[in-house]
């Protein structure tokens, strides 16, 4: 039932279709209006064939599936039927639009008609397969392939010259750090040999102890002024 309700609906739009674009080929002098979207006909046939489904599906055959029922009952049957239908109908319309939402069916619809639209103008023959798979294939395939190998090739050549500016960055950072390295040496060297004269020139300055008064910790000089000292009184 189903299947012949839809097939009805089909040939209804495409009749209707037909119909409209032989009144329009038709009219003298008013401008045909225009021909309506993919999408809108696809509505079209899914309220059609929802029409053909609800009058296939009739109270009466319904009445009839559930007599006893519906001699007891008729009020009762006849709100059963209704909630039926509707729920039905809001059922089918449900799935329909996810089907749409799914496929991306209006987006679909309408670059179709962007190019039936786009081909009316175009005058040379479009493109048909020539029979042969290896060269159809090879036609449609080809240009893609071109194409991504030139965009390939330009990411290559763009990560190839990210990657020697990141290499002449490792090395200058190389070369930052050797010549560091090189001038804390000379620092350190230059630190010691300073510390190295000043040790020298400490030792220079420093006075010497005297010898003949058994090992006390007195400057030389000023202990050699003083009567005390056993080198002072013996003339050392």
């Amino acid at each position: 039932m189903a299947a012949a309700a839809r097939g009805g609906a089909e040939e209804e739009a495409a009749a209707a279709a037909a119909k409209d674009e032989e009144e329009g080929g038709d009219g003298g002098g008013a401008p045909a209006p225009a021909a309506p979207g993919r999408g809108q006909l696809f509505t079209a046939v899914v309220d059609t064939f929802l029409e053909k489904l609800v009058a296939a599906g009739s109270y009466q055959r319904f009445a009839n599936c559930y007599r006893d029922f519906y001699r007891l009952q008729p009020e009762l049957t006849r709100s059963i039927y209704d909630q039926f239908v509707s729920q039905l109908q809001a059922s089918i319309k449900e799935e329909i639009q996810e089907v749409k939402e799914e496929g991306n069916l209006e987006a679909l619809f309408d670059s179709l008609d962007k190019i039936v639209e786009e081909a009316k103008d175009q005058e040379e023959p479009a493109w048909r397969p020539s029979g042969i798979p290896e060269e159809d294939v090879r036609s449609a395939m080809v240009p893609y392939l071109l194409k991504h190998r030139a965009y390939l090739r330009k990411v290559l050549k763009e990560k190839e010259e990210e990657n020697r500016k990141l290499a002449e960055s490792v090395l200058a950072g190389r070369d930052r750090i050797a010549e560091l390295q090189r001038l804390i040496q000379d620092r350190k060297r230059a630190w010691q040999a300073i510390s190295k004269e000043q040790r020298e020139l400490v030792m220079t300055f420093k006075e010497p102890h005297c010898q003949s008064c058994q090992g006390q910790q007195v400057p030389y000089l000023s202990h050699q002024l003083s009567s005390s000292c056993p080198a002072q009184r013996f003339g050392c």
